[in-house]
């Protein structure tokens, strides 16, 4: 009998470690930045002839000078989701 007690409580244990974590990577999103596609709402231009799930790189040069790569996928309804950054500082 102990050891089914245990058992359930080390399986309740696990569950809720592993939603703890799904909700955490779920939850987060990166937000556009000035001179992302993205910044101020979708583009009014939809991805017609694009695949749906093909990746989509953006380049350009932030408000410090800072060279930024980003990288877009496009959604099911045409849509763009922003899903990585990358900023290359530049020095002095």
């Amino acid at each position: 009998m102990r050891h089914i007690i245990l058992l359930a409580i080390i399986g309740l244990i696990t569950c809720s470690c592993d939603q703890t974590s799904t909700s955490r990577t779920s939850n987060f999103s990166l937000q556009p930045i000035p001179g992302s596609i993205t910044y101020g709402g979708q583009p009014r231009m939809k991805l017609t002839k694009s695949p749906i799930g093909s990746q989509v790189p953006h380049h350009f040069t932030d408000q410090w000078g800072d060279d930024v790569f980003e990288t877009y996928i496009i959604q099911p309804d045409r849509s763009l989701r922003l899903v990585d950054r990358r900023i290359i500082q530049q020095p002095f």
